[in-house]
């Protein structure tokens, strides 16, 4: 019972940052661990809860995706397909004890970005004018790189799509926000099926995260316009900082 509270309660917190600010995954794998499920495990669980997430917001921003973009919807598919299905496989050669070596430096990797990725995309779009769209071979590799990352650790996956999307030549927020959205919704249900297959996902965790993960996100997006996003942000960023430390300490 006492699980649950705490698995409950910590997403309903990240789905309410998700909503304001994002670095709701800063939450929910600490949390995991902290009832003692196994890290890779943890990872693949707090994934599976806030896959509906992801799919609400790709639903929601649908009609930013209409019309012709580049790389094409149907590439940008096949990109995270094949990205999100080779970092969940990643994810689940990695071994417990290696992973928990790893985590701290990727949650202090997605924490740093988390606070710079903003202020990096927003000085992109500022100067994007001056700029020719990447390649499309530069494009597709952006894509996949950022999507075999958020089948492994989905930890400021938005933040890291934004500024590849911005890097690549992207100045429309509104289709680049769609395209983040979708994204992150189609590798994190390809990942998320690799996870169940394989067994690494706790259904009764991650269904109750759900949950509260989406009770969250509504309230959050409710209070969104009367919270400021730069003191939620810092609040992520401390989370974050936090998190990294802990770990370094239990993995070193």
């Amino acid at each position: 019972m006492l699980d649950g509270a705490l698995l409950g309660g910590a997403a309903a917190l990240a789905g309410a940052l998700n909503a304001v600010a994002g670095g709701g995954s800063f939450l929910t794998l600490p949390a995991l661990a902290m009832v003692g499920v196994p890290l890779v495990s943890a990872n693949a669980t707090g994934t599976a809860a806030l896959l509906p997430g992801y799919l609400a917001g790709a639903w929601a921003l649908r009609k930013e995706l209409s019309g012709p973009m580049s790389p094409s919807l149907l590439r940008l598919g096949v990109l995270s397909v094949l990205g999100g299905a080779a970092g969940a496989a990643l994810l689940l050669s990695t071994s417990n004890h290696a992973f928990a070596r790893i985590v701290p430096w990727l949650l202090l990797a997605a924490t740093l970005l988390f606070a710079i990725g903003p202020g990096l995309v927003r000085r992109r779009l500022a100067t994007a004018n001056n700029h020719k769209p990447r390649g499309r071979w530069l494009a597709d590799l952006g894509i996949a790189a950022v999507a075999v990352y958020g089948g492994y650790f989905n930890g400021g996956l938005g933040i890291l799509l934004l500024a590849v999307l911005g890097a690549l030549g992207h100045t429309d927020m509104g289709r680049m926000n769609g395209i983040k959205n979708f994204v992150s919704a189609i590798l994190t249900l390809i990942a998320v099926a690799i996870y169940a297959a394989s067994g690494a996902i706790v259904w009764t965790y991650a269904l109750w995260m759900a949950l509260g993960a989406t009770v969250g996100g509504y309230a959050g997006g409710m209070a969104a316009r009367r919270l400021k996003p730069e003191v939620v942000r810092g609040f992520v960023v401390l989370t974050g900082l936090a998190m990294t430390a802990a770990f370094l300490l239990k993995a070193y």
